[in-house]
């Protein structure tokens, strides 16, 4: 076998590589010894078939395994000996010459092709101390906790009927049906038989609950609303509507209920500061969580910061893509242009370019880390996120766990934000943090806008 290197430039390699006939047809005489056993010729009894007559039936087929056995082989052998890990897949480049093919296949010629890959860079890491965190803190205020627990309480104190003539006041519970319409034409998931409705929730699309301010038991209106920007439904985001809206029956407050000991009874609980206390647990989880992802983005933006390299291209290539693919089917099929989402397509790619070497040199930054420090996930981390995955779709539970079982790749996934978890936490060990008091609006807002930068539907780094 002979080996050359043609190409050394950054990241990329190509070599072209002969292996002699002479080692393809040892490599066949092995094969057909293996099938002399196994096959039956008319005419000769099992495992006395001779080689000549073997090669002349079987010998082109099997020359085909040989050969690409002998690709995977030589490649393999070939970066293990050049301590070179290739970035993907590496593209092998035969003879498109017939009567070169014959003749390889014919056991007459040697076996030449090229192959091309780029190599894993080497991640030099940085001094993990040297990064300074500032840890957002947000602190629970009484009030805070009172105002939840009120809001809690009108939600929950239950509620009678007004009565026909009963007007909708702010803090109601309603029954109604309505049908929404777009442009004249009911759309898909504007309308309701009876669903019910607290008034000044902030349930439904702005300007939806105020106007059913002052409509009483079996009236009907028609409400004109336009749907947010940022609607969750990007079909419907910013688009007018008109709601055709019947009221159904008006239920009012409970009059004789008070936010007391006996209120938080009927809860389970104990009392009300128990109530208090459950709440304001609630207010401080939530407000954790908050901090968790703003602290993993700084880490991950110093940690982009802090390691600079080339990046292997086809791998970029293929972040992107991924990335693109799901940009323009937004465009497509949402009613979305690039000029509404105030850019152009030639300055989107550029940004999600960027976006898609920033996520392939942070998941190599990562995996390095985790390498290095010995980062695992185990089996029981594993085993209760898949349980969490599950958790999220309420009666499809044995459909999500069948299709996970059944699915190895699926099922590998969940590892992945597990193990960039750990390793977050592990830098964030080894930082300078200091806490820094901020206001939850604010916080929110950061988390946000982070997810904006970088994210595609909160999709995690790597």
């Amino acid at each position: 076998m002979n080996v050359t290197e043609t190409l050394n430039e950054g990241l990329r390699r190509k070599l072209d590589v002969t292996i002699p006939a002479t080692v393809l047809a040892s490599k066949l005489d092995e094969k057909l010894d293996e099938v002399r056993g196994k096959v039956q010729l008319k005419g000769f009894r099992p495992g006395k078939v001779p080689t000549a007559h073997l090669k002349k039936v079987y010998g082109r087929s099997l020359m085909s395994e040989v050969l690409q056995d002998s690709i995977n082989d030589t490649v393999n052998k070939t970066l293990e000996e050049r301590s070179e890990k290739a970035a993907s897949q590496p593209e092998i480049d035969l003879s498109e010459d017939q009567a070169v093919i014959n003749r390889v296949l014919d056991g007459e010629g040697d076996l030449q092709f090229s192959v091309s890959y780029e190599v894993l860079p080497p991640v030099e890491l940085m001094d993990f101390s040297t990064i300074k965190l500032e840890r957002p803190v947000v602190e629970v205020t009484e009030k805070e906790i009172d105002e939840e627990v009120e809001k809690f309480f009108k939600q929950n104190r239950g509620y009678e009927d007004k009565g026909d003539e009963g007007v909708v006041e702010n803090g109601d519970r309603v029954g109604l049906s309505f049908v929404g319409k777009i442009d004249g034409e009911p759309f898909e998931g504007g309308s309701a038989d009876h669903t019910h409705l607290v008034v000044g929730s902030g349930q439904f699309i702005p300007g939806f609950e105020e106007a059913l301010i002052g409509i009483k038991k079996g009236e009907e209106k028609t409400i004109k609303v336009t749907f947010p920007d940022d609607y969750q439904n990007e079909e419907l985001a910013g688009k007018k509507a008109e709601f055709d809206v019947k009221m159904l029956h008006v239920d009012g407050p409970k009059a004789d209920v008070e936010l007391n000991d006996e209120f938080a009874k009927t809860l389970g609980l104990e009392d009300l500061a128990a109530l208090k206390k459950a709440i304001g647990d609630q207010i401080e989880a939530q407000n954790k969580n908050l901090s968790q992802q703003r602290l993993k983005r700084l880490v991950l933006d110093a940690l982009d910061e802090g390691h600079k390299f080339d990046v292997p291209e086809k791998l970029v290539e293929a972040e992107f893509n991924a990335i693109w693919n799901r940009v323009k089917h937004e465009v497509e099929h949402h009613g979305k242009t690039f000029e509404s989402e105030g850019t152009t397509e030639e300055k989107a790619r550029e940004d999600y370019q960027k976006i898609a070497e920033r996520r392939v040199r942070l998941g190599l930054v990562v995996a390095e880390i985790g390498n290095v420090n010995e980062v695992t996930v185990t089996d029981e981390e594993h085993q209760q996120a898949l349980i969490a995955e599950v958790r999220r779709f309420p009666g499809q539970e044995q459909q999500v766990y069948d299709y996970y079982r059944k699915n190895p790749n699926a099922l590998a996934s969940l590892r992945a934000p597990i193990f960039e978890n750990k390793v977050v936490d592990f830098v964030v060990e080894k930082a300078d943090v200091t806490d820094k008091p901020i206001g939850r609006e604010e916080l929110v807002k950061l988390v946000r806008e982070g997810e904006d930068s970088f994210d595609i539907d909160n999709d995690h780094e790597h």
